[in-house]
């Protein structure tokens, strides 16, 4: 088991994929509670911005295990808002247009945006 650990945490998607699971999580737990409150649309923006800054956090430390200093602090959020953008049109499509339920709707958006998020993630945080 812990010569797995050891060639998972050596491989970048896959600290990606791990950290974008409990990222995921997090977020989607936050949007189930604000869905109780307010729209999916709203829910999934307050989701999605609380977890921009786990994101930074976890890429940093865990996935890419560097910085660019502040190149990399102002630039995932722009990773971020491309993401949100395809996500929206994601949501969009999945709950307005097929019809299908709004629940699950924020977990096929990111199953459909993570090979993005990674290499636009990861030229930011990879030295050229």
């Amino acid at each position: 088991m812990r010569g797995v650990y050891e060639r998972v945490s050596r491989m970048s998607f896959a600290r990606f994929l791990v950290s974008g699971g409990f990222n995921t999580l997090f977020t989607y737990l936050v949007y189930l509670a604000a869905l109780n409150v307010v729209s999916y649309r709203v829910s999934y923006s307050i989701a999605y911005a609380s977890g921009i800054l786990l994101a930074y956090v976890l890429n940093r430390i865990y996935v890419f295990k560097s910085h660019r200093g502040a190149r990399s602090f102002l630039l995932l959020p722009l990773v971020y808002a491309v993401q949100y953008g395809l996500s929206m049109l994601i949501l969009h499509v999945w709950v307005e247009m097929l019809g299908f339920s709004e629940k699950p709707a924020p977990l096929v958006a990111i199953a459909l945006t993570v090979p993005v998020t990674y290499l636009l993630s990861k030229r930011i945080f990879r030295a050229e």
